[in-house]
């Protein structure tokens, strides 16, 4: 029993790291949480042990109490013990007949942050309202030109359109973040956006395919790209020939994202170096 009584209180008293317990509460006012639920927060904060079990825990009391942590636990990416990127903004909304669904994430680098965060989110909230808008006025042409050709608008309303702004994480680890905004529309492919971020986060910079390849990153990216699309001929893929505009070699401004073997890989839009139907292309390129 004394054995009992004596763990029970060094579990009472081990409290939850600072900085962590910072990073929640800050979470919790911004959300504007209803009392009990800050209450119980609370309690649990006080009583949290300081192993990675119990972090873990805590953190799940924030997930399902907060509203700017509504989201999948798998969404969220922990990189040395803080979380780095999070929904600070999700809704979903009717707009002239169009179904409207956006998740914006933010990034958060913590006292070693150096600008880079607010950099990052002004530029993903740009996309977001940016894209937004442009879809629902490029909706807004497809429905007028679709009445002019004698649609009604109960075939319109059939249509079901939806205007889609989403985020993936794409590879996290203690020293990189790599995730990807997207948008899409559902009655056109023509008009996806998607704009890729690779994060150094020892040095709170962003990555380039030179970090990551070395000097020489576009001729190594070059030789291994001509040899995937060679082996994929092979097995039936169609690719654009240099006369239809197809692979010529990459660009200074290379779409890529890093994967979870911390390899890069090239992203080409729908259409650039293939047809239409084989969609977005990608070539991971083996780090030397």
């Amino acid at each position: 029993m004394k054995e009992m009584e004596k763990g029970r209180e060094i579990y009472e008293n081990i409290r939850i790291p600072e900085e962590l317990q910072q990073k929640v509460s800050q979470a919790v006012e911004s959300s504007r949480m209803k009392r009990e639920r800050r209450r119980r927060l609370s309690r649990f904060l006080r009583r949290a042990a300081g192993t990675a079990a119990l972090l873990a825990a805590a953190l799940t009391v924030a997930l399902n109490t907060s509203e700017v942590f509504a989201m999948e636990a798998r969404k969220i990416p922990v990189v040395g013990g803080l979380v780095k990127i999070m929904t600070i903004r999700s809704y979903e909304r009717s707009e002239r007949e169009m179904q409207v669904k956006v998740e914006v994430p933010g990034l958060d680098l913590g006292e070693t942050d150096n600008g880079l965060s607010e950099e990052v989110n002004e530029q993903i909230e740009k996309m977001t309202a940016q894209y937004e808008a442009e879809a629902l006025q490029r909706a807004d042409e497809y429905k007028e030109a679709f009445l002019a050709t004698g649609g009604t608008e109960e075939e319109w309303i059939e249509h079901d359109i939806r205007v889609r702004v989403w985020y993936e994480i794409k590879s996290q680890t203690e020293e990189i973040l790599s995730f990807a905004v997207k948008g899409t529309e559902s009655w056109t492919s023509a008009y996806a956006q998607t704009r890729y971020y690779n994060l150094d986060l020892k040095t709170n910079t962003f990555l380039t395919l030179e970090d990551l390849l070395g000097e020489d990153y576009m001729a190594i990216a070059d030789g291994q790209i001509r040899e995937q699309i060679a082996e994929r001929i092979q097995t039936g893929a169609v690719f654009l020939s240099s006369a239809e505009g197809g692979f010529a070699g990459i660009g200074e401004d290379a779409a890529f994202y890093i994967n979870e073997r911390g390899n890069p890989v090239i992203v080409f839009e729908k259409y650039a170096i293939a047809p239409g139907s084989a969609g977005e292309v990608e070539f991971e390129i083996e780090r030397q």
